[in-house]
């Protein structure tokens, strides 16, 4: 798992990427996943996502051999034959940001949750919701308007600390350092606050932040 706050935006990142899958960029097969978007953001910043538009958050446009698009809420409509042997073509999975809860919903709707723990060879690549997905919760801070079925803020728990995304980032005054500290307080367990030049690489269990930006590990 690599989990970046804005996509592949440092050196140290896409060196991590590469050492995940275990050859070029340019040689490996993408799936991306847009769904988080369309409950936050709405259909133009998912469109950025799958176009590769989104110049500051480099996802997409890295450029794989192939890139194809999976809509998490059409997988229900699909039979497991369809789509399962998609995913597991696939070197890796391109998870943009958007509604956290949302895409949560959507992995466990669609299936794909039940599907990763077979995966091992393929990497998940998220940028801040596409990542927070993965933690146990994303704090009140983090919960728009769209709720669960069940309420709350807890997400898929396949790692076992938070992550605070965009730290210090100018066009989010709400992502300051003490707004992180005050959201890790009540987040119960440990805890990330990184900035969009850096991630979270996850590898056999092992957690070590890459890139070159600012970040605060919150024990909890």
């Amino acid at each position: 798992m690599l989990l970046a706050s804005a996509g592949v935006t440092s050196p140290g990142i896409r060196d991590a990427l590469v050492g995940m899958l275990g050859k070029p960029v340019e040689e490996a097969d993408a799936l991306c996943i847009p769904t988080a978007a369309y409950a936050m953001s709405g259909p133009q910043r998912a469109w950025d996502f799958v176009a590769g538009a989104e110049p500051r958050c480099p996802m997409t446009e890295l450029g794989w051999r192939s890139v194809g698009l999976l809509e998490l809420t059409a997988l229900p409509s699909l039979g497991d034959d369809e789509w399962v042997s998609w995913v597991r073509a696939a070197d890796v999975l391109l998870v943009g940001g958007g509604d956290a809860l949302y895409l949560a919903h959507w992995m466990r709707e669609s299936g794909m949750v039940e599907l990763l723990p077979s995966l091992a060879d393929t990497v998940w690549l998220g940028m801040s919701a596409g990542s927070m997905v993965l933690t146990p919760r994303i704090g009140s801070d983090f919960v728009p308007s769209w709720r669960p079925p069940t309420g709350g803020d807890e997400t898929l728990g396949l790692v076992d600390f938070a992550i605070f995304p965009h730290l210090d980032n100018p066009d989010l005054p709400e992502n300051t350092t003490a707004d992180a500290e005050r959201w890790a307080a009540g987040i119960g367990g440990p805890a990330y606050a990184i900035d969009d030049r850096c991630a979270i690489s996850v590898v056999d269990g092992a957690v070590e932040v890459v890139g070159d930006g600012a970040w605060r590990r919150f024990p909890g």
